[in-house]
């Protein structure tokens, strides 16, 4: 979103992590004289913003899925690290059923244990004691729940900015098809009223 703005008047517009805000017109005959844009460029400049601000909704939105996704894995993660740590020293063997893959399970007797194996990703996995296990899963969680909140926040923000982009661009319309009227209309009521 390199895109300047056309009334130069960059220290105006106020950003969101580098969303930038969209400026609410009042007077749009003032706007496009400041400016020097003609209606055309103008709606022009906006409706390619407009386009900008859906490119980044629909990433934040995939982000927001992801997290969405990612928070119960953590969750049932921390359930299985406490159950394990919970029956650590009974003796007695825990039945499990695990995913090996999408949609298929195995069942498997899990001894007493003193360790967890975590799948980080990119192929990586690793070894941690159940209470590191349990310290990185909370962290991970922390962290994905206070991401989440600041996509929803940075979403939020980006819809007001494509409403006050709309707002914009139909105000710039109207005023240019109520000008073209006006332009019109005149030359006709001055050649009624020499006849």
């Amino acid at each position: 979103m390199s895109s300047s703005s056309p009334s130069g008047s960059g220290s105006d517009l106020t950003e969101r992590r580098g969303i930038p805000a969209a400026k609410f017109i009042q007077d749009v005959e003032t706007y496009l004289s400041q400016s020097g844009l003609d209606p055309n460029s103008a709606l022009a400049f906006h409706q390619e913003r407009l386009q900008q601000y859906k490119v980044v909704e629909m990433k934040l939105l995939a982000q927001q899925r992801d997290l969405q996704a990612k928070i119960p894995d953590i969750e049932k993660c921390l359930e299985v690290v406490a159950t394990l740590e919970a029956r650590k020293g009974t003796g007695e063997a825990l039945l499990a059923d695990f995913e090996v893959s999408e949609g298929i399970y195995s069942r498997a007797c899990i001894e007493d244990t003193d360790s967890v194996c975590l799948w980080l990703g990119a192929n990586v996995m690793l070894e941690y004691s159940c209470e590191e296990a349990s310290a990185l899963l909370k962290n991970n969680l922390e962290n994905a729940k206070a991401s989440l909140e600041v996509l929803v926040a940075d979403l939020q923000f980006l819809r007001d900015q494509v409403t006050v982009t709309q707002v914009t661009i139909a105000r710039v319309y109207n005023w240019d098809v109520h000008q073209r009227r006006v332009k019109q209309v005149t030359p006709t009521a001055i050649a009624a009223a020499d006849s």
